[in-house]
């Protein structure tokens, strides 16, 4: 099965993802979490000011088959928060890289953004899975 890995994006190997824009990048979970998880009910994210650490856990997601922490990909202040997401988790299940993104951030150290996986390597850890 191929799921969706976009070009833009730079992967955690804990299934998050980051898009750069501009000095902020977008954080979400990607299509192969989404799709592992199933029926998503409840997602829960940190308040906006909220400092994140690379690879400490700011959220969860819960669905009809578990519950499931998120990972900061890189370390940041949370700008924005997806507030449509939270009143309607599904909208993560159906566009994960579109609508159902979950976080603003603005990286403390962007350099970070080096040590993800770039798409290629991402699909092939799919693909090996």
């Amino acid at each position: 099965m191929a799921l969706q890995v976009p070009d833009d994006c730079r992967f955690a190997d804990s299934h998050e993802y980051v898009r750069p824009e501009g000095e902020l990048v977008r954080v979400g979970v990607s299509a192969f979490a989404v799709d592992q998880l199933g029926d998503i009910v409840f997602v829960e994210l940190p308040e906006i000011g909220s400092q994140l650490e690379r690879g400490s856990c700011f959220g969860t997601v819960e669905s009809v088959k578990a519950v499931e922490e998120i990972y900061a990909p890189i370390s940041g202040t949370v700008e924005r928060r997806n507030e449509a997401v939270l009143s309607s988790p599904e909208e993560l299940q159906n566009d994960p890289y579109g609508e159902g993104w979950l976080l603003l951030l603005r990286p403390s150290d962007p350099s970070q953004l080096d040590d993800l996986l770039e798409p290629a390597s991402y699909r092939a850890k799919l693909e090996a899975s």
